[in-house]
């Protein structure tokens, strides 16, 4: 069962499927030579793509070229459609830290074709995620600095405040797409300075001043 833990309880709560968006934060969208979008890309991930600490992520055999991308990640805490903005943050039960780890060489060769990415994005291991805090003020989502080391050299650092669409106006407009049901993950959107990792690596990532997590490249 894929699940993440909510450190309030120790629930394994089950993950039926997680939800991203791209394209969020404005120099991530500079660094990948995009325009601004007038709304954020959305794509899924596997919930099998779910790994916790003291896993490796093992670099698949389908590419090449591995990048990692540090998000902040949101909790669904029960199902909702068409929810409005107003409303939206009361869906999130919880937040946790996630990367969204991703095989550039297979997601470029991939839109030069027009074919969907999904397996740059959905691999075994894709999804490494930390435990869940509970969300206690929705607003404090929207300022928190979230960052991501390789070996010891810093490699993102941001702040939640830089997201052009935050928490609630992202699950807004995914519930008008999608039925969020109670487990699922939100992903926001990476911050720039996503790069490269290799087999031996070891990631280190934060988000805010309670939630950090290491994962080794296998």
């Amino acid at each position: 069962m894929a699940y993440v833990r909510l450190a309030e309880t120790g629930e394994n709560l089950a993950v039926g499927k997680i939800v991203a968006v791209g394209a969020n934060y404005k120099a991530h969208i500079i660094e990948m030579g995009h325009d601004m979008p007038e709304a954020p890309m959305i794509f899924l991930k596997p919930a099998t793509s779910i790994i916790h600490e003291g896993e490796p992520i093992v670099f698949p055999t389908t590419g090449e070229l591995m990048h990692h991308e540090v998000e902040l990640g949101l909790v669904i805490g029960e199902t909702c459609k068409g929810v409005p903005v107003g409303e939206a943050s009361g869906m999130v039960h919880a937040y946790c830290l996630a990367l969204d780890m991703t095989l550039r060489d297979v997601q470029l060769a991939a839109m030069k074709t027009g074919w969907p990415w999904d397996t740059a994005k959905g691999f075994d291991g894709a999804c490494p995620l930390s435990d869940a805090l509970p969300v206690t003020d929705a607003t404090a989502l929207s300022d928190l600095e979230l960052g991501l080391e390789v070996n010891g050299e810093l490699r993102q650092k941001s702040n939640t405040n830089d997201l052009l669409w935050g928490p609630a106006e992202i699950v807004a407009m995914l519930s008008e797409h999608f039925t969020l049901e109670r487990g699922d993950i939100v992903l926001t959107g990476t911050p720039s300075g996503v790069g490269p990792v290799e087999r031996g690596d070891e990631i280190r990532a934060w988000l805010g001043d309670e939630l950090s997590m290491k994962f080794r490249v296998a």
